[in-house]
């Protein structure tokens, strides 16, 4: 037993003549320094980030301007759209495809986390009534939070996509959309452009008239081709001219955002380099005063 405490002893004296304390201090004042021009650095970037977004922000309303006008015939087909949390789950299909739109790339602020929230709670709601989802992302950020929370969901993803949009792009991306089996009605979600500071998380919900159990359009005669067939082709034009729209939206709220975020990055950043020069000033004042302090002690004891 007392050989046990010994070599107990001996192994404790081992770790505390090796222990270093962690020592704090302040920071000198080339630490200080290094922050400040670190800080100036991001400065730079957030506002050439914000200017660049600003002049693409242009362009995309611009395009958004032309987009709205050739999608506003298919309301009268599917409806207006709607905000998110004002989709009444009870008017869904058993089975939705469900096509949230984010962006590719980030510092955009939180346009793309207000889908993700949104379409959490959507899970939920359509879980409960015994209704199946299956998701179609559209960009890499979406992609990247949803697989993560909504994994079993999620069926396919579509990344990297070519900006500007085009109809061509839509079209191929609704011919994506069409490949997916089982499917009762489609649901887009986007961003809403409001205005440079405000964007609405809006969604869309398309049928199939051609599969639908009421005899949709009876006041209309259908030629040369069957009913069944121009439905179906109206069905599918229909949803790219939506989902034109809809990439248009997004966009613009994206270039918005990210201007916005920006901003306010440059402004904290204008304020921490405020603070830590105040800092620096005071550091540095505190070493002249104790040099000077040390210089006239020193002189002081010469003399005496």
């Amino acid at each position: 037993m007392n050989s046990i405490l010994i070599r107990n002893q001996a192994l404790k004296n081992s770790v505390l003549s090796n222990y270093t304390p962690l020592l704090r201090g302040m920071a000198t004042e080339k630490q200080i320094l290094g922050r400040i021009n670190a800080t100036k650095n991001i400065s730079k970037i957030t506002k050439s980030m914000k200017m660049v977004s600003a002049a693409k922000l242009r362009g995309d309303q611009e395009r958004l301007m032309a987009a709205r006008p050739f999608y506003k015939w298919t309301e009268s087909l599917t409806g207006p759209p709607i905000l998110l949390d004002d989709l009444d789950v009870n008017n869904l299909a058993p089975h939705t495809l469900i096509v949230p739109i984010t962006s590719d790339r980030g510092l955009c602020g939180g346009i793309n986390s207000t889908i993700t929230r949104g379409l959490k709670k959507l899970e939920i709601k359509m879980k409960a009534q015994g209704k199946d989802l299956t998701l179609l992302i559209l960009g890499e950020k979406g992609r990247a939070q949803l697989s993560r929370a909504l994994g079993p969901s999620c069926d396919r993803s579509c990344t990297e996509i070519d900006i500007p949009y085009t109809f061509a792009t839509s079209s191929a991306l609704s011919s994506e959309i069409l490949k997916t089996p089982g499917v009762d009605a489609v649901c887009i979600i986007y961003n809403t452009f409001r205005s440079a500071i405000a964007y609405d998380t809006t969604v869309k919900t398309i049928f199939n008239m051609a599969s639908a159990e009421e005899e949709p359009m009876v006041e209309y005669e259908f030629e040369p081709d069957t009913k069944s067939e121009v439905l179906q082709d109206m069905y599918e034009y229909t949803l790219a001219t939506q989902l034109y729209h809809s990439l248009m939206e997004n966009a613009t709220s994206e270039q918005s955002s990210r201007m916005n975020a920006m901003e306010n990055a440059s402004k904290n950043a204008g304020e921490m380099i405020d603070s830590l020069t105040l800092l620096y000033n005071r550091a540095r004042q505190s070493r002249i005063t104790t040099e000077l302090i040390e210089i006239i002690s020193g002189a002081a004891a010469l003399e005496n």
